[in-house]
């Protein structure tokens, strides 16, 4: 009888155990979720992309891959920039649908400017979707384009006006839409 009763009680503490750790791995997964969900990691909590709305990029002197050299001073009427990293999983997902919205851009590729950061040898995917519909251009690592327009992530996608002035910036390309009839 008093075997009984020592597994009895050493089962009943076990399942407490079982019970209080499977209470706290709950409370933790919840934490997980309102991080992971627009809680303390969500998108307020990185910093911007690029510039903010309403910031003027600065000055910058940035050869295209087919030998053009811009300025600030060649951008015309409102150009949309996108700024892409090689092996950049958001860079990934969102060329696509920024190759689309070149295409249909106003002033064609004038209207459209592309950086690609890193190796030239590992961009050269992002570069062959990007050259028929931007004026791309390479940079290592922080480059004159990169300082000039603030990039602090990737992707970086923007939309700016004739004066250079941010008109709306993210990391999707959604983010541009309130500016895209701008």
């Amino acid at each position: 009888m008093t075997v009984l009763t020592v597994a009895v009680v050493l089962v009943t503490g076990l399942c407490l155990l079982n019970l209080l750790l499977t209470v706290a791995v709950i409370r933790r997964l919840k934490e997980h979720t309102a991080l992971i969900g627009g809680g303390v990691g969500g998108p307020d909590a990185f910093p911007d992309s690029m510039l903010p709305a309403g910031a003027r990029i600065g000055t910058y002197s940035a050869e295209t891959l087919d030998g053009t050299v811009l300025t600030r001073d060649d951008l015309h009427g409102h150009t949309l920039i996108g700024v892409f990293s090689p092996g950049c999983s958001g860079c990934a997902q969102q060329l696509p649908h920024f190759v689309e919205l070149a295409r249909n851009t106003p002033g064609g590729r004038d209207g459209v400017l592309a950086l690609v950061v890193g190796g030239l040898e590992e961009a050269a995917g992002e570069i062959a979707q990007l050259a028929p519909v931007a004026r791309v251009v390479h940079e290592a690592d922080d480059g004159p384009l990169t300082r000039a327009l603030g990039v602090q992530a990737f992707p970086a996608i923007a939309r700016v006006d004739a004066d250079g002035r941010v008109l709306a910036s993210g990391v999707e390309v959604a983010d541009l839409e309130n500016a895209a009839d701008v």
